[in-house]
């Protein structure tokens, strides 16, 4: 393959990552906090996996802290997006985790995509 049908191709990837993982933040919002904003969750999830990343590279390597630090800062990103607290904030997130996973599950099922999404952390 040529370097620019890889490029289309990481960007299809991302980008179809990243709608599966709003879609999680947007199913635990509407449950949580009653929000109800796919658009919302897509920018949610997708500062979420800008800063994941960032904090990950930095302080990921930290053995047990880096880690916790990484999730603390996600969850910092849904708690300032999202109406509550930090306990909804961690509600949002499981919830987004759970039902990513489902979704994930069921399209790897039927071959249609591997088992990972952009902006929901673990998956």
């Amino acid at each position: 393959m040529t370097g620019s049908v890889l490029a289309v191709d990481s960007l299809v990837v991302f980008l179809v990552s990243l709608l599966i993982g709003a879609l999680g933040i947007y199913l635990g919002a509407k449950v949580v906090v009653d929000v109800e904003d796919y658009t919302y969750a897509i920018v949610t999830a997708l500062i979420g996996a800008i800063v994941w990343g960032v904090v990950g590279l930095f302080l990921g390597w930290i053995p047990l802290l880096g880690p916790a630090l990484v999730l603390l800062s996600y969850l910092a990103i849904v708690n300032w997006r999202y109406p509550g607290g930090w306990i909804q904030a961690a509600a949002i997130t499981l919830l987004a985790w759970i039902s990513v996973l489902v979704v994930l599950y069921v399209l790897a099922v039927l071959g249609v995509t591997g088992f990972d999404a952009v902006g929901v952390p673990g998956v």
